[in-house]
């Protein structure tokens, strides 16, 4: 897995390649983690890479938006989602919790 984070003025963006399994979710949860430690949270994930996420890698992803949504201090969106991942997001009733654009320009622009 190959992850990216690039610090805008209004978000962060962070661009995922690979696959997010049990073995990967933990760098994964550390990058999101030391953004919101920073005092960010306002963060787009773009998914546009992604080939497979694990149950791991969902829980590092709701954990992230639940942190960033308390206090309204921002939220999580996803950008690029491909549709195998869109599956399992909807398959875990996770489309409800996340607001989802079809690229990472989008994404960006809603903050």
């Amino acid at each position: 897995m190959e992850i990216q984070h690039n610090q805008l003025k209004r978000c962060d963006v962070i661009n995922i390649k690979g696959r997010i399994d049990s073995a990967t979710a933990p760098k994964f949860a550390e990058v999101a983690n030391d953004i919101v430690e920073a005092g960010r949270f306002r963060i787009v994930f773009d998914m546009d890479g992604v080939d497979f996420i694990s149950s791991a890698g969902l829980r590092v992803l709701i954990g992230t938006q639940k942190i960033c949504k308390r206090y309204n201090r921002g939220e999580v969106v996803l950008a690029n989602v491909p549709a195998t991942i869109m599956a399992s997001l909807e398959l875990a009733g996770f489309t409800p919790l996340f607001k989802i654009f079809n690229d990472a320009v989008a994404a960006v622009g809603n903050f």
